[in-house]
C-alpha cells in the first residue's frame, strides 16, 4: 500500500474538523497531510504508528502529529470495542498575526514541538481526552474557544513525551512508501522465528546493501534495531499478560535469553524481570 496524501475535507467557516469514532480498524491507512492532528483513542490495547516511531498503548493514547507527518489510524486491528476522536487543525491555523499574540505563544511553540510528535500521559491525557468526547456538540464559535483552551492546556502540561528526538521530515514517494508497507506487513506476520536481512533484500526486489541503505534512509534505525524494538513491544505485552521471561524470549523470536535481556534493558532501560515485576 502506497502512503496516501489525505484530503482533509473542512466545515464551511472553520479552522478544524472534529472526527467522533471513525471506525477503520479493518483498513491500514498509512498516510499524511498538511493539517496537525490530535487524535485520542480508549481501547484496551492497541498500537500507534507515527513517523518511525511505532509503540503500544494501553488503556487510552493522545498524541499530537505534525503537519505531513505519516502515520498510520490508531485503531487499524484494534478487535475489542474503543472509542476515537481526531481533531484535525489546517497547517496554516498559526499564519500572520495570528503567530505573534502574546497570549497564544505557548500554543504556536506546542505546534513547533508537534515536529516532534507528542505523547501526552497522566492527568493531561484523561481531562483532554473527556473534553475531546464533547467538543463536537458545541456552536461553532464555543468550539474554536474550547479548541483553543484545549491546546493552552496541552502547552502548558509537562506530562509529554516527544516520540522522535528531531523534527520529522517526510521524505517518502510512492514507491519507497509501498516498499516499506510490505516490509511492516512481513515483520508483523513473522517477528516470531528468525528473520534474515538476505530475507528481507529478496522480498523488497534490492541486494541486500541496498535493503539496508533503503532500511536506513526510510526509517532512521537499522533492519535490526527496528526488528528489536518490534519485538520487545510485543516482549512487554507478553510480560504484562504473566508471561515467565523465558517464555516471553522465543515466542517473540529472540535466539538466547542473554540476547533478550540485553536488549529489552537497551530499548526499555531495565531488564524484563524488573518489568514484570512493576
Amino acid at each position: 500500500m502506497k502512503i496516501v496524501l489525505e484530503d482533509i475535507k473542512r466545515l464551511a467557516g472553520s479552522s478544524f474538523r472534529i472526527l467522533v469514532n471513525p471506525k477503520l480498524n479493518d483498513f491500514y491507512y498509512w498516510h499524511f497531510h498538511p493539517e496537525f492532528e490530535l487524535t485520542f483513542i480508549e481501547a484496551p490495547l492497541g498500537t500507534r504508528r507515527v513517523g518511525n516511531h511505532v509503540g503500544q498503548f494501553e488503556g487510552s493514547d493522545l498524541v499530537f502529529i505534525g503537519s505531513n507527518i505519516p502515520h498510520l489510524n490508531f485503531d487499524y486491528g484494534i478487535r475489542t470495542e474503543y472509542e476515537k476522536v481526531v481533531l484535525q487543525i489546517k497547517a496554516d491555523f498559526f499564519k500572520n498575526d495570528f503567530a505573534s499574540t502574546p497570549e497564544l505563544a505557548a500554543i504556536h511553540q506546542l505546534f513547533e514541538n508537534a515536529k516532534k510528535v507528542i505523547c501526552f500521559h497522566g492527568n493531561t491525557k484523561a481531562t483532554i481526552g473527556k473534553q475531546l468526547k464533547t467538543i463536537h456538540l458545541l456552536p461553532h464559535f464555543e468550539q474554536f474557544i474550547a479548541v483553543l483552551s484545549l491546546f493552552q492546556t496541552l502547552a502548558t502540561s509537562e506530562e509529554m513525551t516527544f516520540l522522535h528526538e528531531l523534527p520529522f521530515e517526510n521524505f517518502y514517494n510512492n514507491k519507497e512508501q509501498s516498499r516499506l508497507k510490505v516490509v511492516y506487513t512481513f515483520i508483523e506476520n513473522n517477528f516470531q522465528r528468525t528473520i534474515t536481512i538476505e530475507e528481507m533484500a529478496q522480498l523488497t526486489h534490492l541486494s541486500k546493501a541496498a535493503f539496508c541503505r533503503y532500511f536506513k534512509k526510510m526509517t532512521r534505525l537499522t533492519f535490526i534495531e527496528f526488528l528489536n524494538q518490534y519485538r520487545i513491544e510485543q516482549a512487554k505485552r507478553l510480560l504484562k499478560e504473566d508471561k515467565n521471561v523465558t517464555e516471553t524470549c522465543y515466542e517473540c523470536g529472540f535466539e538466547s535469553v542473554s540476547y533478550f535481556n540485553r536488549i529489552f534493558k537497551k530499548v526499555v532501560g531495565e531488564n524484563p524481570l524488573e518489568f514484570k515485576k512493576k
